[in-house]
């Protein structure tokens, strides 16, 4: 992968830890992605119980519908929506979208009818911000806090879904789904709050001359083609396993759905202590790609391991663990690799396809994972998703790692230069 250069609005000359911006952008920006993260994981630990009070609630394909458009709506607008960031701005298609994400959370609460809560789910996933807020991310941080910045968000995930898992049954008990729906439209309302007051406007990197080129050639890619494979099989695994791992929980380590908070968080805390730092310290020393190769290779091992010895209580919860490191780590490095190998004046529109590998990898890890799970066995789930996930390492053996900032410099100046004398 080539990087580019870009300049962004933290000052070069800054120290060597983050600026005030950065962070201030950085952190901001993350909580608006986890909420919408949060939209997607709130209602899953309890919906399937809701819908079989509602009229036609025990058709099961209704069910996942209503549990999976989510993601395809995602899929269907984050290339749109990206490409537009790139031309009208990042905070205007933001609020454009968290305000269609607000609308479906509110259309899907006040109703008890099936096919509206369907109906708003889908309206709720069009609101697909993630391309808009994951290159503004980049335009706020320079390249050597990239991965820290990309890092926080990739938290925002992981505990958006241990949120879910947490709070779900309890909000359940309190407001029910309808309340739960409009607590989440409340909220997409004070994020649009956030973005107008909070946010820090900070300027896009705008090449002119890149836009000269097609499109196509620009974010299609076979680097940017590679990492949107990869954000997809991510998905897929997480949400494959997801199918079965709650079950297993249940039934052969005797935890109580109530109680699968106490397996998740510390596994989740665990595992953020450890793939954090190490994603920072390999980047500061030059081994990203031993790192994501690494955590590739781990899943895989993961999905074995879940084959072999979901039927443990130890096997599980040690599987669950490791998953957790290589999905964190992967949700640090996929986001900033992308931001620093599209073009920058690409660069939402890449992220929108990017954004678009993660939701269908979450749509087809559900309908997949399900369909696995009910015609064949829980192994199969587990042994399908390591065959993707091994598919997957030998393209990560191919991935080269960015290019370090004085590199990009460099190979920048000396392009100009040839430009120069060419001219």
């Amino acid at each position: 992968m080539s990087d580019t250069t870009s300049s962004n609005a933290a000052p070069p000359e800054a120290s060597s830890g983050m600026t005030r911006l950065e962070r201030r952008a950085s952190m901001t920006l993350a909580s608006i992605y986890g909420l919408r993260m949060l939209g997607l994981f709130l209602i899953l630990p309890v919906f399937a119980v809701y819908a079989e009070h509602l009229p036609l609630g025990h058709n099961k394909t209704l069910v996942g519908l209503a549990l999976g458009i989510y993601g395809l709506g995602q899929a269907l607008l984050q290339i749109p929506l990206g490409a537009a960031s790139d031309h009208y701005g990042r905070k205007p298609v933001m609020i454009f979208g968290l305000t269609l994400f607000a609308l479906g959370s509110f259309l899907a609460g006040s109703s008890d009818n099936l096919y509206l809560i369907i109906a708003g789910r889908a309206v709720q996933g069009t609101g697909a911000i993630s391309a808009a807020i994951s290159a503004m991310i980049a335009d706020a941080t320079r390249e050597e806090h990239r991965t820290k910045a990309m890092a926080m968000v990739g938290m925002t995930i992981g505990l958006s879904f241990i949120i879910s898992l947490v709070a779900g049954p309890a909000l359940y008990n309190l407001i029910s789904v309808p309340g739960m729906f409009i607590l989440t439209g409340v909220m997409a309302l004070a994020a649009i709050a956030v973005i107008i007051w909070v946010v820090p406007s900070v300027p896009m990197v705008t090449h002119s001359e890149e836009l000269q080129g097609h499109w196509a050639r620009a974010v299609f890619t076979r680097p940017l083609i590679k990492l949107d494979f990869s954000i997809f099989v991510v998905n897929f695994l997480q949400i494959s396993m997801f199918v079965v791992v709650p079950l297993a929980l249940v039934k052969y380590a005797g935890i109580p759905l109530l109680h699968h908070w106490m397996v998740y968080l510390p596994v989740a805390v665990l595992s953020f202590a450890l793939a954090i730092p190490g994603i920072i310290w390999a980047e500061k020393h030059g081994h990203m790609k031993a790192v994501f190769v690494g955590a590739v290779a781990l899943l895989v091992l993961t999905m074995l391991g879940f084959a072999a010895g979901y039927t443990s209580a130890l096997g599980l919860i040690a599987a669950l663990f490791f998953f957790f490191v290589g999905f964190n780590v992967m949700e640090a490095l996929l986001p900033s690799i992308v931001s620093r190998t599209a073009p920058p004046s690409r660069k939402g529109l890449a992220l929108g396809i990017y954004n678009t590998g993660q939701s269908l990898g979450l749509f087809a890890g559900g309908a997949v994972g399900g369909l696995l799970a009910q015609h064949f066995s829980k192994e199969a789930v587990f042994l399908a998703a390591a065959t993707l996930a091994g598919l997957w390492l030998l393209v990560a053996l191919t991935i080269k790692p960015p290019a370090k900032r004085h590199q990009a410099q460099t190979h920048t100046a000396q392009a100009r230069q040839r430009h120069a004398r060419v001219g």
